[in-house]
């Protein structure tokens, strides 16, 4: 018993004098200035009265002693449009914060501002005081300000009268937004149109969607998450669907980072000086679709940059299609992929001619071993011709079709490295160094037709293949 007891007293007293040392640990002002993990935390763009992400600042102590940082605040006090959290704390204004020797302290970021415009900055900068100085770690983000269209069970979301959007605001649109029957949505030059997860746009039959970018204003249209990850990864978004017999125009636009980007079934689509890419399944899905495209950058699509279904009536003049992928490495990632074939929502196959696949002036280019593939269906029309073009290709019994067959190839390069800039998504260049064995190798009257590249350099004597010059 009496050892019990002993045992017991020596718990207690070894719990007091540890709670003791605790109490009486000292904390000195700092002797050495602070450093940060950034010297800017740049906050990705941002919506009027939508709440950024949440991003990281952390502050180190580097000496050998127990400090407390007499004062840490956002420059702009109460008015900033700014929030932060000092060490698990809301506020704008932190005394005595305490930081042990060789630790770091955590402080999260964010922003939920009021826009003042279609496009501000927003600045602010977080201080930290002590007997040495003071010390600024800058909060940057831009900040746009929005009109939403959100898809509800009282709401479906529909525009019911021909409308245009302007850049006045960046347009965020959440579930599905449908443009009725024979009605006309004009999007103009610098507008942003943002899809939040698992939203898009349903261009019903007779509709016409008219998307007029120009050089310097591209329309942008993409998911809703801003931060520099998104920018890369695939289905952020699901899709543009273009019913039977409508209608789409594109002129210098921006298209990217969901699961299919324009969907067309029975549609007229003239795509021009546009990109297209970072798509799970398909840059562009066409059944039995008529397509125009001049000036075409097209990577980074799962199954196919542009899979054709149920023929139609194909034209690719002066298109840089290359297919590479870090993101889906495991999927087919063809440039073309075109067939009589579809198969319905009912499982049911339907055919259809392929009245032309036309392929011109052009880069068709990929990591994997064929970029364009065909499968044609006996007793259905296929044709097709690729012209002046630069193609990965690794056999007649993988491709579909025999290269050499003058009928349908022309005066093409077959296995060739393109050599672009930079292929890799993050800084996308698909413009062709000097040396490549595109340069100068288009056909001169194909040329004339489409006589400025994608960023209005003149092409008519010695064109380059591809949208670039």
């Amino acid at each position: 018993m009496k050892f019990k007891l002993l045992l017991a007293f020596s718990f207690w007293a070894l719990l007091a004098a540890v709670s003791c040392n605790k109490d009486d640990i000292t904390f000195d002002a700092p002797s050495q200035q602070l450093r940060f993990s950034a010297d800017t935390v740049f906050c990705d763009t941002v919506y009027h009265q939508v709440r950024s992400e949440t991003y990281v600042l952390k502050v180190y102590n580097k000496e050998n002693k127990d400090i407390l940082i007499p004062k840490i605040n956002l420059e702009k006090g109460a008015s900033s449009l700014y929030r932060i959290n000092v060490d698990g704390k809301p506020g704008y204004d932190f005394n005595n914060v305490p930081l042990r020797k060789k630790d770091s302290l955590y402080i999260f970021v964010e922003i939920a501002p009021e826009a003042t415009g279609p496009e501000a900055i927003a600045e602010d900068r977080v201080v930290f005081t002590s007997p040495g100085g003071q010390q600024y770690v800058t909060l940057f983000s831009v900040v746009q300000d929005a009109e939403f269209f959100i898809q509800t069970p009282t709401n479906p979301n529909i525009i019911s009268a021909s409308t245009t959007w302007t850049n006045n605001k960046a347009k965020i649109i959440y579930g599905d937004l449908t443009i009725n029957p024979n009605i006309t949505l004009d999007i103009k030059e610098g507008t942003k149109v943002y899809f939040h997860k698992n939203s898009g746009m349903k261009v019903s039959s007779g509709a016409a969607l008219n998307i007029s970018g120009t050089l310097d204003k591209q329309v942008i249209l993409r998911g809703d998450r801003n931060d520099l990850d998104h920018d890369t990864l695939p289905k952020n978004w699901n899709s543009i669907r273009m019913e039977a017999n409508s209608t789409l125009n594109i002129n210098h636009a921006r298209l990217f980072g969901g699961t299919r980007g324009l969907e067309m079934k029975q549609t007229n689509a003239t795509i021009t000086n546009s990109f297209i890419h970072t798509f799970f399944e398909y840059g562009i899905y066409a059944i039995g679709s008529t397509v125009n495209a001049n000036n075409l950058v097209m990577n980074n699509c799962g199954l196919s940059c542009i899979g054709i279904f149920k023929g139609g009536n194909h034209s690719y003049t002066h298109a840089t299609i290359a297919n590479y992928s870090k993101t889906m490495t495991s999927n087919d990632r063809k440039g073309i992929f075109a067939t009589n074939e579809w198969k319905n929502d009912s499982g049911q196959t339907e055919q259809g001619a392929l009245q032309q696949l036309s392929i011109k002036n052009s880069i068709v280019y990929s990591d994997r071993e064929n970029s364009i593939h065909i499968e044609p269906t006996p007793g259905q029309q296929f044709e097709f011709l690729i012209q002046n073009c630069l193609i990965k290709y690794s056999g007649t019994s993988e491709a579909g079709f025999a290269f050499d067959n003058a009928n349908y190839v022309i005066q093409s390069i077959k296995n060739e490295d393109p050599q672009f800039m930079n292929y890799f998504m993050a800084k996308m260049n698909l413009r062709v160094k000097p040396a490549s064995p595109a340069k100068n190798k288009g056909n001169t009257s194909i040329a004339a037709g489409v006589p400025f590249d994608i960023v209005n350099v003149s092409r008519t004597t010695n064109p380059t293949l591809g949208a670039y010059q």
